[in-house]
């Protein structure tokens, strides 16, 4: 159990968070969400001891392992299995199947494994640091935007894999269903504070709302009433039949204190400059067939339509070629045969992963966003940067000066700039948080042109794709549909076990005798894996009881108490009230926790069954 006591920290002038209190619950999984900048990963160094807080302290168990993902990449091993098996110790230290079934989970193969873990792309290496946490199997995991350098396949493998990880997580993603399908809590450093729910971000974000809006009511009544003492105080301070009264005001209005003004979060607004066609067709690809040499082809024969106001979402694993079948549909790059045709009045923006290299080094942010639509006004242009998240003097900065991150809002920026009827949009949601990302969906929803995303958001896939190019092992094909309907006909048939056979237990025919030999099965394994937690919630349930009527006995003394005037009586009621309702909240954040892990193996083995009998 980690605990989290009074923190604070500032860096220069600027203040991230004030006297932070938190208790990390057995089992918890706790998403950590917050603006970009709001000290999220400040706060992760904290724990590890690696950054000290200006006050307060962080309380970590005797003996409490904690496993963090390593940005850096160090590696001293010749091949990729002994570089993970590194991680092994004790009476594991020769289990290479454990190291190997997570390898194969995050995307690596069979022939991967002897490969020098210096050969791999950045991204892959970042994945070899995840395999080598995980397989340490930590009491906490600290994951700080894990899924970043993971595909969709990787992502759905992880997912699952922390679902059923015994310890503790909290975790930093700016993918918002990924996180919300783990968690058991949402944590948020909203205004320099820290705040706590169990359940998703959608009830996180519904109650930072709620409270937000019962503070503006209370500061409103609050200044009014200041306002009225502040009146009655300059009207009479000065008359002496009036002066007592004033003072008396005065000392009022000291005592009342001053609420601050709430101010608001900066927020990325995307809205895309719409160029009006005629065109029911704005795109048609043709036979499109693409490969760095002739021997070596990425995808053939890819055809298509997009009418106006269709997305079309490329999807597959990295590596599989999704950026390089974007790049050549926008003319980027020449296919070996076929040919893609526009309709005359189509006019694009294209972000790629690639095109931060477009932007001048020597220009401001004001200069890149006007190069993209120099007709456009100066105070057009200055709301497009702030927009971005550059408002003011930020806008003047020089390009050299700036972050990925900064960088890929700068592109985002000349798009929107841009007279657009077709987006190419690749990974466009790297480096925004979870509300920029949901400004960006909707604005994709609202667009009333054409897109083509690549994106391993599988909530976005739901909410924006119309039609999917899929890359598979075979190449990559055109399916017509979205993403659910996908899952339900297709499928990935990559999700196996890792040595290219599909897992796929469900499709085998099988007699009714088989049938209820395994449903059979399935009800005692399900009965062996609840039996505890359901005790535990039983027994927890039992507690809560008893507290409570603690609670009830020791406040009606203190009621009594208070009625007689007996001083240390009061006191020591007051402690046992206060005991009791810590008491409480404590059993009650166990039992949250408890249920919703019971609720999620209960939700599993509901599935096998359905599965089983379909």
């Amino acid at each position: 159990m980690i605990q989290l006591s009074n923190l604070s920290k500032s860096f220069g002038d600027q203040e991230l968070f004030s006297n932070l209190n938190f208790t990390l619950g057995s089992g918890s999984k706790v998403g950590l969400v917050g603006r970009n900048g709001s000290g999220k990963s400040t706060l992760f160094k904290m724990i590890l001891g690696e950054e000290t807080p200006d006050e307060g302290d962080v309380f970590t168990p005797k003996g409490y392992r904690i496993g963090a993902l390593k940005q850096y990449l160090q590696f001293s091993e010749p091949t990729l299995r002994e570089e993970a098996a590194l991680a092994l110790s004790g009476d594991d230290m020769y289990n290479y199947y454990k190291v190997e079934k997570i390898l194969f989970g995050l995307g690596f193969s069979e022939s991967d494994l002897d490969k020098n873990p210096l050969s791999f792309s950045g991204g892959y290496q970042i994945r070899i640091n995840l395999a080598k946490l995980l397989v340490t199997e930590p009491n906490l995991l600290l994951l700080d935007e894990p899924t970043n350098y993971l595909d969709i396949l990787s992502l759905r493998w992880l997912r699952s894999f922390l679902k059923s990880f015994r310890g503790e997580v909290i975790l930093i993603t700016h993918d918002r269903d990924f996180m919300d399908s783990i968690t058991t809590h949402t944590m948020g450093l909203v205004r320099r504070n820290l705040f706590v729910i169990p359940g998703d971000t959608h009830k996180f974000y519904e109650q930072v709302k709620a409270n937000e809006e019962l503070y503006e009511k209370e500061k409103i009544a609050q200044d009014k009433k200041r306002k009225e003492l502040e009146d009655f105080i300059a009207r009479n301070g000065a008359r002496a039949s009036t002066a007592a009264q004033a003072q008396s005001k005065v000392k009022l209005l000291e005592k009342m204190g001053q609420m601050d003004d709430l101010g608001f979060d900066a927020t990325l607004k995307f809205d895309f400059n719409y160029k009006e066609t005629p065109a029911k067709v704005l795109l048609e690809a043709k036979e499109l067939s693409f490969g760095y040499t002739p021997e070596k082809v990425l995808f053939e024969k890819i055809s298509f339509v997009l009418k106006t106001g269709e997305c079309l979402a490329i999807i597959g694993k990295n590596g599989s070629g999704k950026s390089t079948l974007l790049n050549t549909i926008a003319g980027e790059l020449t296919p070996l045969s076929g040919e893609t045709a526009y309709h005359n009045s189509t006019s694009f923006g294209h972000f790629g992963q690639t095109n931060i290299s477009r932007l001048d080094p020597a220009n401001t942010i004001i200069d890149e966003v006007t190069s993209a639509n120099p007709k456009l006004g100066a105070a057009n242009i200055r709301a497009i940067c702030g927009a971005m998240m550059f408002s003011g003097d930020r806008a003047e900065k020089k390009v050299s000066l700036l972050s990925g991150g900064e960088k890929s809002r700068v592109m985002l920026g000349q798009i929107l700039a841009r007279q657009t009827n077709l987006l190419f949009l690749d990974e466009p949601t790297h480096h925004l948080d979870i509300d920029s990302i949901e400004a960006l969906t909707v604005a994709i929803q609202n667009f009333k042109g054409s897109v083509i995303i690549v994106t391993h958001s599988e909530e976005m896939l739901r909410r924006v794709a119309d039609r999917l190019i899929v890359f598979t092992r075979n190449g990559a094909e055109y399916f017509d549909g979205g993403y659910d309907l996908f899952l339900e006909k297709m499928g990935w048939e990559e999700e196996d076990d890792g040595k290219g056979k599909k897992n796929n237990k469900a499709g085998a025919k099988m007699d009714k005798w088989e049938k209820k030999k395994l449903k059979t099965a399935l009800v005692k394994e399900r009965s062996a894996a609840t039996a505890d937690l359901k005790k535990e919630v039983q027994e927890l349930e039992a507690a809560i009881v008893k507290a409570e009527e603690s609670l009830a006995k020791n406040e009606k003394a203190l009621l009594d108490a208070t009625n007689k005037g007996g001083t240390a009586t009061i006191t020591d009621l007051s402690k046992k009230v206060g005991q009791d309702k810590n008491t409480i909240d404590d059993l009650f954040a166990k039992l949250e926790a408890a249920q919703t892990k019971l609720d999620g193996i209960m939700a599993g083995f509901e599935a096998k069954l359905a599965e089983l009998e379909g």
